[in-house]
């Protein structure tokens, strides 16, 4: 082949590779197309850098606190051995008076507790649940005490050395109690926020030997005024809020009551009763008469040619 039919091939080839990369730009064939300009990064920027860290440490909440059951002994370190109902009494009787704080409880509670033998139908303490949140091979007991005002109190217990360590306890008004892998999860509604709930997820910590609330959040659940209007409890002795979001880590039960919804509408609101009644009707509720229609005048006669 010479030289002008080699250029002559060549000339085919790029007009056949052109349509075939035209058609592949074209719109709906799986052309790439540009998805507008990309915000630049911006790094994070430390605010009021020469502000001095503080030296006192903050208030204690007591999420590491740990405290040996007395009294309790564990066949074999397994937890399953022990009674969960005597686990909760031996507290109460080691803390008879403790109305708030790690081992508080209401004083109905801890008289049902006593009581849980002689009436176990009124027994405040759950169902117990059993899963190894330390990751030693071992499960840990999940003890939940249902208290006044839809509180309820989640405590986690760790058998070691032939005894039984509490390693957890909180008090909430709780929507769930949930387990996911070695985490224990506390879903909380908020009477502040509507629509909105606080998660707390509580993990095992090494270092503190304890379970800490390790990741809170609060989350959207669905439109304004929709979830359950439950009321935090507050911290006894402190103000603002802990490391779960409200300060109702290891706490007692909450002298709140729950909060209430104010009657917004007429009638409700104090406002004064209206002298008309609906629809534009008197005092009586009687609709007024009708006004009498005007006569019609008759047509003219028609003339007759």
């Amino acid at each position: 082949m010479g030289p002008r039919g080699v250029h002559g091939a060549v000339g085919v080839l790029c007009a056949l590779c052109a349509a075939v990369l035209a058609g592949c730009g074209s719109a709906g064939t799986g052309g790439l197309e540009s998805a507008g300009p990309t915000s630049p990064a911006v790094g994070p920027v430390r605010l009021w850098p020469d502000l001095p860290p503080a030296t006192n440490p903050p208030i204690d909440y007591g999420e590491s606190d740990i405290q040996r059951v007395p009294g309790i002994r564990v066949t074999g370190d397994d937890v399953r051995s022990v009674d969960a109902v005597e686990v909760v009494r031996a507290e109460v009787r080691a803390h008879p008076d403790a109305r708030s704080g790690a081992d508080g409880l209401y004083e109905e509670t801890a008289r049902a507790v006593e009581a849980c033998v002689r009436e176990p139908g009124a027994c405040p303490v759950m169902r117990p649940y059993y899963r190894d949140l330390t990751g030693d091979g071992r499960d840990e007991l999940i003890v939940g005490i249902r208290m006044p005002e839809q509180q309820v109190a989640v405590r986690v217990y760790r058998a070691e050395r032939g005894g039984l360590t509490r390693i957890m306890s909180t008090v909430d008004q709780v929507i769930s109690v949930e387990l996911a892998g070695r985490d224990l999860i506390m879903r909380v509604g908020s009477a502040g926020i509507p629509g909105y709930e606080y998660r707390t997820a509580w993990s095992w910590d090494e270092r503190q030997g304890s379970m800490l609330p390790t990741r809170d959040e609060i989350v959207r659940t669905g439109s304004p005024g929709a979830g359950p209007s439950v009321t935090r409890p507050s911290v006894a002795g402190s103000s603002g809020t802990g490391s779960t979001g409200t300060g109702s880590t290891n706490t007692g039960p909450s002298d709140a009551a729950p909060s209430r919804t104010t009657a917004s509408h007429a009638g409700l609101s104090g406002a004064e009763p209206s002298d008309t009644g609906p629809s534009g009707t008197g005092p009586s509720g009687t609709a007024p008469a009708p006004p009498t229609p005007s006569p019609v005048p008759p047509p003219p006669p028609e003339e007759v040619p």
